[in-house]
């Protein structure tokens, strides 16, 4: 046997394991997203949120139209460091976006964090949990995909720009 065909042999079987490596990350990640899905209470509408600018948010009209994004996120949160600007470029974009401040203190102490850091999107702070404790928020960050009232798609953890792009454009088909 030739030394380069020694080395296609090698790369093929590296190929083969690096692919086999793929599939198991992506079934583990999989099975891991459903375990630790969020899921929005069945017997009631969509609240309506109180965001960090007074307004109220109905995410049951702005999810009518087109897909929205929630992004639980948290001030905390060492992941939510590198997902938060994602998040915020998306809005500023102009996608459906709403996001949610898990125990990130009061709206004084969440208004000047978001100032320091440069963040538009619209915030619902929740101070207390109180809403992750009712859709089942258990990890920071998630991500959640509502269309007309439903979750349609969620993920826990780290997601980029694209992926997230993906998944709002996959709910706009459905």
């Amino acid at each position: 046997m030739t030394a380069t065909s020694s080395r296609i042999l090698r790369l093929h079987r590296w190929s083969k394991e690096a692919l086999w490596l793929l599939l198991l990350a992506v079934i583990i990640s999989t099975a891991l997203d459903l375990w630790r899905s969020p899921a929005l209470p069945e017997e009631s509408p969509l609240p309506q949120l109180l965001l960090q600018d007074g307004t109220l948010a109905d995410l049951q009209t702005m999810s009518r139209d087109r897909p929205l994004l929630i992004y639980y996120w948290a001030s905390w949160c060492a992941v939510c460091r590198v997902t938060t600007p994602t998040v915020e470029q998306l809005w500023r974009d102009g996608e459906n976006v709403l996001t949610v401040a898990l125990r990130s203190g009061d709206q004084a102490k969440l208004q000047q964090g978001m100032a320091r850091k440069g963040l538009t999107f619209p915030t619902h702070n929740d101070e207390h949990g109180d809403l992750a404790a009712r859709w089942q928020v258990s990890v920071t960050p998630s991500f959640l995909i509502i269309k007309q009232g439903k979750v349609v798609s969620s993920t826990t953890g780290w997601s980029s720009g694209p992926g997230l792009k993906l998944r709002l454009a996959w709910a706009s088909l459905g």
